[in-house]
């Protein structure tokens, strides 16, 4: 079996769905959006990489000048982001969006459904 890594994002739920599209792509796997969290399947038999993950997460977070804010911490198939001050995350502008589109044939993930669309065209070439 093909083990899944799970990502909490419970502490910084604006950063969970841009988190998940950016970790995905620099891990080459397919996220999976839940509540508080999001979860990293293979695309292929072999395992998703938690060493990458974190270094994804870590990555993520340095680009926005907060990793000194918080933690990454992996606990067996659970990767968390842990917060080591008082620092408050401002949310992120309401014309965000959690809604994403997912190619049902390889995973690819966007924000926008004319880019989903024309990437589900290649698939019927």
């Amino acid at each position: 079996m093909v083990d899944m890594i799970t990502v909490d994002c419970r502490v910084v739920p604006s950063l969970k769905s841009p988190l998940a599209v950016y970790t995905s792509d620099q891990v080459g796997a397919i996220p999976a959006l839940k509540i508080h969290e999001f979860m990293l399947a293979p695309v292929n038999d072999e395992d998703v990489d938690s060493n990458r993950v974190i270094k994804a997460i870590k990555d993520f977070l340095n680009s926005l000048s907060i990793e000194k804010h918080y933690a990454v911490i992996q606990n067996r198939n659970i990767i968390s982001i842990v917060a080591l001050d008082d620092f408050k995350l401002e949310t992120l502008p309401a014309q965000s969006s959690d809604q994403f589109f997912s190619c049902v044939h390889c995973g690819h993930v966007t924000q926008f459904e004319t880019v989903h669309n024309n990437h589900m065209k290649i698939h019927y070439l």
